[in-house]
């Protein structure tokens, strides 16, 4: 029953807040202080990206929001010569709509939407035992920005700072989502080079 009202709470949360939210605050540290065990097992660290900007999307398998794969595949394809980097975060925490294990959820997004960008193994999200980058954004964006529901999007700038959380209800390919991506690529590209270099 817990569970139940928990995923009654998101929803609402979901549909009555607001579709993105910048940072409440200076947090220390950036992104890239973080590391996920990607969803074939090896490190997947976040510097290894230094310099990119990089959307981190919590998704899952069984939802409703599942289509949205497709055009996180479609911001990656378009995006990721200048600078963009998708990174899908599957999470069972919202409706226990991501059960599967790893090897069945990368067969699943690959074959049913040719998923190519980077998928870390399943992850917590959400409360105490969040990993800890999602810890670090929360505790940027306030409880306004947090996820409440899969295919939650953190955009991070080049240079490994949280610049905007974005709605599930917002599509990958929404107008408000490719704006605030390609803000954040035009925002600090001399910055990045140099970061890379």
């Amino acid at each position: 029953m817990t569970k139940l009202w928990a995923t009654v709470a998101g929803l609402i949360a979901m549909w009555t807040g607001a579709p993105s939210v910048g940072p409440s605050k200076v947090v220390t540290g950036t992104a890239y202080d973080f590391a996920f065990s990607g969803i074939d097992g090896k490190p997947l660290q976040l510097a290894d990206w230094r310099g990119k900007v990089l959307l981190v999307v919590n998704t899952a398998s069984f939802c409703g929001y599942t289509k949205q794969y497709a055009g996180l595949q479609e911001l990656w394809t378009r995006y990721e010569k200048a600078g963009l980097v998708v990174i899908g975060v599957p999470s069972n925490d919202f409706g226990g709509q991501e059960p599967k294990s790893e090897g069945e959820i990368k067969s699943f997004c690959q074959g049913a939407f040719g998923v190519t960008f980077p998928l870390t193994s399943k992850q917590v999200v959400i409360g105490s035992e969040a990993h800890p980058f999602y810890k670090w954004a929360a505790d940027a964006i306030g409880p306004k920005g947090l996820p409440n529901w899969n295919f939650h999007k953190y955009l991070i700038g080049r240079d490994g700072r949280l610049l905007r959380s974005l709605s599930t209800r917002l599509a990958p390919a929404s107008e408000e989502v490719t704006s605030w991506i390609e803000k954040a690529l035009a925002e600090h590209a001399s910055q990045g080079a140099a970061l890379q270099n």
